[in-house]
């Protein structure tokens, strides 16, 4: 047999230190015998002997440097662009992480106002893993949809209960995280959409509220915005937030899908000088929010503050986390119950959720994934008889009406994106988000980067992207038969056993109970047609 092609790289190493030696030599003596042209080479040839001289005789951090010279530079620079090669060149259009080109590819041309529909037939493996809607034989008339609307705080008696009258919401996202034309550009879009926007744990909301869009302002660990220097809660500043017209709701961060039990990070090259004020941080540090909220130690304590909050305000007070333990979250309701006290919603965000930087330890490895955190957080809250105290808020890749029915279908009142927002305003997927680099200007403070980023057109691919995506909604839920996604149930999805639903509740004894009841139910009355 042939032998494989192979490179000697030691070899070729010291033939290319050693013809670097020459190379002025050679080029002076042409630029001097044949054409003074030739002095030009000998120039870039001495510079070229310089590089290499310090990279194999005076730098020491990188062994491959000190070994190979220019030739392991040239490494560096390959290694530098595989991203791009991967997801160019190589990668599959299902193959790409955390969302594939298909995925990207639909909400563009949603944002776009561009018809997204595919020919030939899916990519998916079909019926292996992934949950699918149950069509009806006898699906709704359009007309026949009923309008959607779900009201936060009048359980409670709020003086200001907030209603959606949309399923889809724009979640977390701060200014910080993302720089001040992206955001300008989500929330006029949100405003011309008619949804709300979730500002993110970043103080003053000050962009947000720019554009007119309906506002949930998040209180973080850190209660940037609404704190004392100390880092305790400002009653004050907290009321004075609440009264704003703009501002409709409250929601008290606990944890987040992308790193819980972490805190936030707000790396110190994305902080401005305005982004140092409306958070009240010094400049040059990074700026890290602790991993829970001080006030709250255990579950009595936690239940109490979440009743200080909505004492000092009069709208909707909520809750976010991103759940680890059912048993402590069963603890968490059953507290609830004692002090007869409970949020007017619970935002669940699945571990495969996050916008910004965090640690790859935590992104992999902790928070349970979004669907069976659901499921379980509803299962529990209807076991403890008190699913109509509190609305539940979904969050975690819910880019596309397919993944939020499906969120609907196990216990959602409503579903949050933010991902879904920036890929709408033209995120590329490139990986920079805690870098400052952002190539499209969306997650970076650099002028430069942010100019070509204009606020009026990115806002109306946002409105397009919201309309699109609720048309989708509304078609496939008159597939299944529903007049509106209320109705929809765990009856209504298709659960392949490779599913991580499954996976996860087999070792959920109470749940596994729960679903294997409502997926063997098979009702034989025909869906009634409005």
């Amino acid at each position: 047999m042939p032998k494989a092609l192979s490179v000697d790289l030691i070899r070729l190493a010291r033939f290319a230190n050693t013809t670097l030696l020459f190379l002025p030599v050679l080029f002076f003596a042409a630029g001097y015998y044949i054409s003074f042209y030739f002095h030009f080479l000998t120039v870039a040839s001495l510079f070229l002997l310089l590089v290499n001289f310090s990279y194999r005789h005076v730098q020491k951090d990188h062994t491959l440097l000190r070994n190979f010279g220019v030739l392991g530079q040239v490494r560096y620079l390959i290694e530098s662009l595989g991203p791009e090669f991967r997801q160019y060149l190589f990668l599959n259009d299902r193959e790409e992480r955390p969302f594939n080109r298909t995925e990207r590819s639909e909400v563009y041309r949603k944002a776009k106002n561009v018809d997204s529909s595919d020919s030939f037939g899916t990519l998916l493996d079909y019926g292996a893993t992934e949950i699918k809607l149950r069509h009806s034989m006898f699906p709704t008339r359009k007309e026949g949809v009923r309008p959607f609307r779900v009201t936060f705080g009048n359980r409670r008696g709020v003086t200001r209960p907030y209603t959606l009258k949309s399923p889809m919401l724009v979640s977390a996202m701060s200014y910080g995280s993302l720089g001040q034309n992206a955001i300008r550009a989500i929330a006029r879009g949100a405003a011309r959409a008619g949804i709300p926007m979730n500002t993110g744990e970043g103080g003053y909301p000050k962009y947000h509220l720019m554009e007119g869009a309906d506002i949930i302002f998040q209180i973080g660990t850190a209660k940037f915005g609404v704190r004392n220097f100390d880092g305790d809660l400002n009653e004050t500043a907290l009321r004075e937030l609440a009264n704003h017209e703009q501002i409709r709701m409250i929601e008290i961060k606990f944890s987040q899908g992308a790193k819980p039990g972490k805190g936030g990070l707000l790396p110190a090259e994305k902080i401005t000088p305005e982004i140092a004020k409306l958070r009240g941080v010094p400049m040059g540090e990074d700026v890290v929010s602790p991993p829970y909220q001080k006030e709250c130690h255990d579950v009595p304590s936690t239940v109490a503050f979440i009743t200080r909050i909505q004492d000092l305000v009069e709208i909707p007070v909520g809750i976010k986390l991103c759940v680890g333990s059912f048993t402590e979250f069963h603890e968490f309701v059953r507290e609830m119950k004692r002090q007869d006290r409970f949020p007017d919603f619970i935002t669940i965000d699945g571990g495969e959720g996050g916008t910004g930087a965090a640690p790859t330890a935590f992104m992999d490895r902790i928070g349970l994934p979004l669907y069976p955190a659901l499921y379980g957080v509803v299962k529990i809250l209807e076991r403890e008889g008190v699913r109509d105290r509190v609305k539940i808020l979904a969050a975690g890749k819910l880019i596309n009406a397919g993944r939020q029915l499906t969120a609907f279908a196990l216990g959602a009142d409503a579903c949050y994106t933010a991902r879904g927002f920036m890929l709408a305003l033209g995120c590329i997927q490139a990986l920079e988000c805690g870098r400052n680099t952002c190539p499209v200007g969306i997650t970076t403070h650099d002028p430069q980067l942010q100019a070509g980023l204009d606020p009026e057109l990115k806002s109306a691919r946002v409105a397009h992207y919201v309309k699109n995506t609720l048309r989708d909604l509304k078609e496939m839920l008159v597939a299944t038969g529903k007049c509106c996604p209320s109705e929809l149930s765990v009856s209504d999805l298709f659960i392949p056993s490779g599913s991580n639903l499954w996976q996860f509740v087999d070792k959920e004894p109470l749940l596994r109970e729960s679903l294997q009841s409502e997926t063997e139910s098979v009702t034989t009355t025909p869906h009634v047609n409005s």
